[in-house]
Formats: C-alpha cells, structure tokens, sequence
C-alpha cells in the first residue's frame, strides 16, 4: 500500500472523522477539528553505496479551536512521530509534528 494513503486512513481514524487533507488547496474550506499534512522529507539507508530503503517522512500540522486538544496525546503516541513545533494563528491552535513512514 502506498504510504501517504497508509497515513492518510491512520489520521482518520485518530481524528474520528475524514477531516484529514494532504496538501490542500487554498480554495478548500476546512472544519475544524483538522489534520493537515505534506512530504517533508525522504531518509535513506545506504548499502554499497546505494540508497537501500527510503521512508519518506511527513509534516503533520493538528488544527484546533482548542487549547487542550484531545488529539495531541494521540498524534504524540504514534511510532516514528516527533513533536516540532506550537504556534496560534487566527484563533486557531497549530501542533506540528513530523513522521516517518
């Protein structure tokens, strides 16, 4: 299967609904709870000096209304997931995270 549709199903179903968008459009309108998320980053293990496996590695940006949001905890929980960064932009709580695949 192919690993951004992987995630994509994994932060549906931690979110509880299809409010998940990979790269949206600036045309999209957004509900709130939302997860939003876009290639950040491809790791490479090499063998002979050849790229043996490749993961590609993902910024998962969790928007909410709320400051306590139920969701961190549950994002924060997922393997290969590191927090990065916080920040509020129009009234709205930003948790942004980056994962490997």
């Amino acid at each position: 299967m192919d690993k951004r549709l992987e995630l994509q199903g994994l932060l549906e179903r931690v979110l509880g609904s299809q409010n998940v968008y990979f790269q949206p459009p600036e045309n999209v309108k957004m509900k709130y709870p939302a997860i939003v998320y876009e290639l950040d980053d491809i790791s490479h293990l090499h063998a002979d000096n050849v790229p043996y496996t490749r993961n590609p590695g993902f910024m998962i940006t969790l928007i909410d209304p709320d400051p306590t949001s139920k969701y961190v905890s549950m994002i924060d929980d997922l393997p290969m997931c590191g927090f990065d960064r916080f920040y509020v932009s129009d009234n709205l709580n930003h948790w942004v995270y980056v994962k490997y695949m």
